[in-house]
């Protein structure tokens, strides 16, 4: 019987080593893969976003509007991003999700608060992803509270040249009580509930076809060259495109089944409202698809084989999942996160999806986000091509 042997161990110990040294897509999952989780964890994810964008629709002109709307900035929950004239742009600011917030100041506000006529105040949230907007509208009510009252305590000082009567001042009884002088009315939109399930369920489709359609399709070519079934590609004449776009088409067909059995398990267990057009949300998916699907061939153009494929769908699968606001804020993510964000295909299909699905958005609304899905297809299929030209040599 052979006895146990340090030195021969330790000769096992160092060929792993080496190995793994020699082996590019291990290593770089050994050191790639938990810096990422690193860097976006600690610098990107925030779960209590600032500076979310805000429009504002104001109808009225005064040193209490201004203050107030200045104090909304010096909150960090809100940035004005621009002011709209019309309800109609502010509505269509949040159906295509580039505005938070639409705060909406009426004609004669001011004249109505001074003689205590308690008026309206509208601030309309895009509700669908509630983490986002949560902490904000609870900051706003106090907000307001505090920066009416403030002013209509020291209303004489301010109004003394204005043309409000000094007697609707000095009479009016909101200058003795701590109450709000305003009706805040909150609008939460498309989903005033704040139910987790209405924000995660549709973005699930963007995830499980991200995850899926890359991953199939990582492993075409390699396994091709492993089975030694390549040489009789070699020996086709079929050119470069052809052979993507054959390897992409069944498995758009698998993209759309997946898609169907997703917005199925949504009706059916979830109740989630259908406020758009379906048909239109699977047009939007095949654009969608077929860019996971160009993902996965170029990644296996460049893996030498099946694992080495699988490994490298990591690098596209994580951030895609941190960076497109599916589990994070997309809002409250730094520039740099955001800018790398808007150039992954989830982040826009997720917007599309849940802006059909919650928003009833039609094609003129989630446009602006097709058009970066066709560019990165676009630019995706000639990388695998070029790519699968240099395979083939």
């Amino acid at each position: 019987m052979t006895n146990y042997s340090w030195q021969r161990l330790w000769a096992i110990v160092r060929k792993e080593f080496i190995q793994m040294l020699r082996d590019k897509g291990t290593l770089a999952m050994i050191i790639g893969i938990p810096l990422l989780q690193v860097i976006l964890f600690g610098y990107a994810i925030n779960t209590n976003p600032h500076k979310l964008p805000t429009a504002v629709i104001s109808g009225d002109e005064s040193i209490f509007t201004r203050d107030f709307i200045q104090g909304m900035e010096n909150t960090d929950y809100f940035h004005i991003t621009q002011q709209v004239k019309s309800e109609a742009e502010g509505e269509h600011l949040l159906a295509t999700g580039k505005v938070l917030f639409v705060l909406n100041i009426p004609p004669n506000f001011t004249r109505s608060l001074v003689r205590g006529d308690h008026p309206a105040l509208l601030l309309e949230a895009d509700a669908t992803d509630p983490s986002a907007t949560g902490n904000a509208l609870s900051a706003v009510g106090i907000l307001a509270q505090s920066v009416f009252n403030y002013h209509l305590r020291g209303a004489l000082h301010y109004l003394h040249n204005d043309s409000y009567s000094r007697d609707d001042v000095s009479t009016n009884p909101q200058f003795t009580t701590s109450s709000s002088p305003v009706d805040l009315r909150i609008h939460a939109r498309y989903n005033p509930e704040a139910i987790t399930q209405l924000n995660i369920v549709p973005g699930l489709m963007g995830v499980i076809l991200t995850m899926t359609m890359v991953m199939i399709t990582a492993v075409a070519v390699t396994r091709e060259r492993e089975r030694g079934t390549m040489e009789n590609l070699l020996a086709t004449p079929a050119l470069p495109t052809e052979v993507m776009v054959g390897k992409v088409l069944p498995y758009i067909i698998v993209g759309y089944l997946q898609a169907i059995v997703v917005l199925l398990a949504a009706d059916l267990l979830f109740a989630i409202p259908f406020e758009g057009n379906v048909l239109l949300l699977l047009f939007a998916a095949m654009p969608f698809i077929a860019a996971n699907l160009a993902v996965g061939l170029a990644m296996s153009t460049l893996a030498k084989n099946q694992l080495q494929s699988i490994q490298m769908t990591t690098f596209f699968f994580l951030p895609s999942l941190l960076l497109s606001g599916f589990m994070f804020p997309f809002a409250g993510m730094p520039q740099w996160a955001q800018y790398v964000g808007e150039a992954l295909p989830l982040t826009h299909f997720l917007r599309i999806t849940r802006g059909i699905l919650l928003k009833g958005n039609g094609f003129a609304e989630i446009w602006p986000d097709v058009w970066p899905i066709l560019l990165f297809l676009l630019a995706i299929m000639l990388l695998g091509v070029k790519r699968y030209r240099r395979t083939l040599d």
